[in-house]
C-alpha cells in the first residue's frame, strides 16, 4: 500500500528560505526567526496572493497602454512617423519581413497575454482552493517561470525594430509611451510570479488527506 508522502507543513516544520534549515512551526507564533541565520520564518509566502494580485492589476492596466500608444516616433528626410507594437508588425509583414513579424507578435503580443492569463488562471485557483490537477498547475508555473526568464526578449526586438529604421535611413529616433508601459508590463509580470508561492497549489490536497 502506498502512503501519500508527508510535507513539512503538516509535520510541523518549517524551511528557512535563506539556509534551508528546517526549524519547528509552532502555530500560532508570527514572528519566528531561522535560529542559525536569523532569517524571518513563514510556511508561506507573506500575503502571496495578494501581492500578486497588485502586480498582476498593475500589468493590465498598462497592457493596454502599451500596446495602443506608440512604442518609437522616427523623423526623417522622409516626414515623422509613429509606429505602435502592431503597426510595426504590419509593417514587416508587408515589407516580406513575416518571419520578424512572427518574432514580434509572438514575443510582444502572445507571450505577455499567456503569462497574464496564466498566472490569473493560477491566482483564481488558489483563491478559491482549487484540487484540479495540481501537477498541471505547477507545471503551468514552471513554464511562467520560464518565459518569465525571456521577458526581456521583448525588448530586444524593440531595439531590433530601432536598428532596423536607422539602417534604412538617416533617421532620428526616439521611445513612445508605449515602450515605457510595455517595459513597465514586463518587470509586473516577473513580480507576479515571483510573489506567487506554488505550495499553495497543493495546500488543498494536503489540508483534506
Amino acid at each position: 500500500m502506498n502512503q501519500r508522502p508527508m510535507t513539512a507543513r503538516q509535520l510541523g516544520l518549517c524551511a528557512c528560505h535563506t539556509c534551508g534549515l528546517l526549524s519547528k512551526w509552532e502555530r500560532g507564533h508570527v514572528d519566528l526567526t531561522c535560529p542559525r541565520c536569523r532569517s524571518h520564518l513563514h510556511l508561506r509566502k507573506p500575503d502571496s496572493i495578494a501581492r500578486t494580485w497588485a502586480f498582476l492589476i498593475a500589468s493590465y492596466l498598462l497592457f493596454l497602454p502599451a500596446n495602443l500608444l506608440p512604442i518609437m516616433h522616427t523623423n526623417s528626410l522622409f516626414g515623422a512617423q509613429s509606429d505602435t507594437i502592431m503597426s510595426g508588425i504590419v509593417y514587416l509583414w508587408v515589407s516580406g519581413s513575416w518571419h520578424l513579424a512572427l518574432v514580434v507578435f509572438i514575443a510582444s503580443i502572445l507571450v505577455p497575454s499567456a503569462k497574464l492569463l496564466a498566472l490569473t488562471f493560477l491566482a483564481v485557483s488558489v483563491q478559491k482552493r482549487s484540487q484540479w490537477d495540481p501537477i498541471q498547475r505547477t507545471n503551468m508555473y514552471r513554464i511562467v517561470e520560464l518565459v518569465g526568464r525571456w521577458s526581456m526578449l521583448d525588448i530586444f526586438v524593440v531595439s531590433v525594430l530601432v536598428a532596423l529604421v536607422q539602417l534604412q535611413s538617416l533617421a532620428t529616433i526616439r521611445a513612445g509611451h508605449g515602450a515605457v508601459a510595455f517595459g513597465a508590463v514586463v518587470v509586473l509580470t516577473m513580480f507576479a510570479a515571483m510573489e506567487f508561492d506554488p505550495r499553495l497549489i497543493w495546500d488543498p490536497q494536503d489540508d483534506a488527506s
